[in-house]
């Protein structure tokens, strides 16, 4: 009996036992599926995300390539633009395109100089009036040239002078103002005669080295006697150069020109107008005798 049971004891303490490490067994087994799984599940995120990140990294890069790629095509334009014209200028012939730049500076110089001072010289006449007619009314003549000194323009200066002159009587102020209007027209004009003169000769100097590049091209038409496409088209080519240049320094300058004449015109009207303007002033508050 006690071997029965003794028997029985160790029968089901196997069975349990292999029970419990089958179930130990399994649940390891599946804790490393899981692991595997998990492991599996990041490997195939993570390629995902690589897979995923990838074009974009790829774009990124394309994108700066075709940035700098861009960059490098304008400055390359930038520098074949500058290159072909120091190019053209050498086979121009420095010695007849010289001349023609200097013409195209000097007249620059000068349009800017005339430029700057013509806007220096214009100001706002009607305040300008309002400002002597209030002077001359409350303080008379002398408060009226304090505000001519202390104003920049032709017509203050003209102002100046036909209220220097009030106690001479009107007469004299307007042949004053005609003659110191006259003055201030002639400082308005000045250099314009230099500008009409590189106008006129930038063009000029260029068909000079036109008319010399072609005689040039022909007298290597006498040396090789006989008439070759490639020598006549390469000398007039380079002698067609010099007056290209020349019409564009004309060009640029008489716009330049222009631009002057016109200012000084307006400039010239409104002294005109101001000096009417001012004996009616100086007759209306009665500091001239008539």
């Amino acid at each position: 009996m006690k071997k029965t049971i003794s028997s029985f004891a160790i029968a089901a303490l196997m069975t349990f036992g292999f029970a419990f490490t089958s179930v130990a067994q399994g649940d390891e087994n599946e804790g490393d599926n899981i692991e595997m799984a998990m492991e599996e599940g990041e490997g195939e995120t993570a390629l995902d995300t690589v897979m995923e990140e990838t074009p974009s990294i790829a774009e990124e890069a394309q994108e700066m390539d075709d940035a700098s790629t861009t960059a490098a095509s304008e400055e390359k334009k930038e520098l074949s633009f500058v290159q072909g014209l120091k190019q053209k200028y050498i086979e121009g012939d420095p010695f007849w395109m010289t001349p023609v730049l200097i013409c195209l500076i000097i007249g620059l110089a000068l349009s800017i100089e005339r430029i700057v001072y013509l806007n220096l010289s214009t100001i706002n006449t009607k305040v300008f009036l309002d400002e002597v007619e209030t002077a001359l009314k409350n303080g008379g003549v002398e408060a009226a040239k304090d505000v001519c000194r202390n104003s920049r323009g032709p017509i203050a200066s003209i102002f100046y002078q036909g209220l220097d002159r009030s106690d001479e009587g009107i007469e004299a102020v307007e042949k004053t103002v005609v003659a110191y209007g006259g003055v201030q027209m002639g400082l308005l004009e000045k250099g314009l005669t230099w500008i009409s003169l590189f106008i006129a000769l930038a063009p000029m100097l260029g068909f000079l080295g036109t008319v010399i590049g072609m005689i040039f091209a022909f007298d290597k038409i006498i040396e090789d006697g006989q008439v070759s496409p490639i020598t006549v088209a390469g000398g007039i080519k380079v002698s067609l150069l010099t007056t290209v240049f020349g019409l564009i320094a004309a060009i640029i300058l008489q716009v330049f020109y222009n631009y002057i004449v016109s200012k000084i015109d307006g400039i010239v009207n409104e002294m005109e107008d101001a000096s009417i303007s001012l004996i009616d002033m100086m007759l209306k508050n009665k500091v001239a005798k008539v």
